[in-house]
């Protein structure tokens, strides 16, 4: 594992001065060679399915193994989309002139090495490494067992798009030993991975918590709320609620808890009951009053990150409410309110700790795609480099670059 981290660390300095022209080139060359290959990725891909299949995966773990034809368009046109961002390397983020006359900037640079550790989900190979190697980073890459080979067969036509640019394959390093011991080995690479970012389950990232030696970034896990107001238009209520929990419920932006005003329960919550056929409703006692057939949702409940069509819901007496409910079980990530009370929204968007709060949107919306930022690498759900949507500019730093004309300090 050492060797891979210097082998990355040497590579990163190359792509850190490389052109901006350069590392754009081995995107496009790269997004091409995944198109060229699709057959080669799905056929790999089938055999991660089989064996998924063969140790009873669960429906949400093989939708995001799976790949398709379009999945791995997408994976192209989204490194192209990726290479015509602005580029990040050397904005000058600000500065002044001091009175003795240095001009002092802080600007923007790589990180360095990236270390992505995740799971399942192929498409992040590609996505990790366009992001990381247009903010003039190299990534080292450690997916799990059960995406090996797809993984495999798309980090191959991201190291051979990097030759073609004339830029060190090592940029774009894969570790193949997915066992446990290489994973912690992976967060132990000190002086090799400058910002480790998980992407995963709550079990990789506690695995994160109690072995990283390197920096990280937490890319929680999303409890995200919708909390339904007294003044809202129900109408609107019901199609975020919808839209939050089934247009996607495997990911982490989706909602897992309903929270409704006590004065609107007894007319939305039918209704949201008869639009929400398909999912599994765990309700409070107030919810059960008004839906009698759904089942007692525990704290546990309230506390899961559920990735599937069951939903936790809760009738709350005011904003109050809600917000000591979502300060008790949110995990930071996405919080939406619904409501026509520009107090109530003011109030919400001040008081909730998350990474990202809304109002009468969808959670869904929180990745760098929808709000304008490009392709992302993961949601910050700490606060301390990156918090929310981590885009080109999260996978910079800053350094300090001071002109002067001759001065010393007396």
């Amino acid at each position: 594992m050492t060797e891979v981290g210097q082998r990355a660390k040497a590579a990163s300095r190359r792509v850190a001065r490389a052109s901006s022209a350069g590392r754009n080139e081995a995107l496009h060359r790269a997004a091409d060679l995944l198109e060229e290959r699709t057959g080669a990725v799905l056929a790999a891909n089938a055999d991660d399915l089989e064996r998924a299949g063969q140790t009873d995966a669960d429906a949400t773990s093989l939708d995001r193994l799976r790949l398709d034809a379009r999945r791995v368009e997408a994976m192209a046109a989204g490194l192209r989309n990726v290479a015509v961002l602005p580029d990040p390397v050397g904005e000058v983020v600000d500065g002044w002139v001091r009175p003795n006359g240095l001009r002092v900037e802080r600007v923007r640079v790589p990180l360095g090495v990236v270390g992505i550790i995740y799971e399942n989900r192929p498409n992040v190979t590609s996505d990790a490494a366009g992001l990381c190697l247009k903010a003039g980073n190299a990534v080292l890459l450690r997916g799990s067992s059960s995406a090996l080979a797809s993984n495999m067969v798309i980090a191959a036509a991201l190291r051979d798009g990097l030759d073609k640019a004339g830029l060190p394959i090592d940029a774009v390093t894969l570790v193949e030993d997915t066992s446990r011991a290489s994973a912690v080995s992976f967060m132990q690479l000190n002086g090799f991975i400058d910002c480790l970012i998980p992407r995963g389950g709550p079990s990789l990232l506690a695995s994160v918590l109690e072995h990283a030696t390197v920096p990280y970034v937490i890319d929680g896990e999303g409890n995200c709320h919708v909390y339904v107001d007294r003044s809202a238009d129900l109408s609107m209520a019901e199609s975020i609620v919808v839209n939050a929990k089934t247009q996607r419920p495997g990911v982490c932006n989706s909602v897992e808890t309903v929270l409704v005003h006590r004065e609107v329960a007894e007319t939305f919550l039918p209704r949201l009951s008869t639009a929400l056929a398909g999912v599994t409703l765990r309700g409070d006692t107030r919810t059960r009053a008004v839906l009698p057939d759904v089942a007692a949702a525990s704290e546990e409940d309230f506390a899961t990150e559920f990735l599937g069509l069951t939903l936790s819901v809760a009738v709350v007496d005011d904003l109050d409410g809600a917000i000591d409910h979502i300060a008790r079980f949110s995990s930071g990530h996405s919080e939406a309110i619904v409501t026509s009370d520009l107090a109530a929204a003011s109030r919400f968007t001040t008081e909730v700790d998350a990474a990202a709060v809304l109002v009468n949107a969808s959670t869904r919306f929180i990745d760098g795609e929808e709000l304008g930022l490009g392709a992302e690498i993961g949601i910050s759900t700490q606060k301390l480099h990156a918090r929310g949507p981590m885009g080109l500019r999260e996978l910079t730093s800053v350094k300090y670059v001071v002109n002067g004309s001759g001065q010393v300090r007396s």
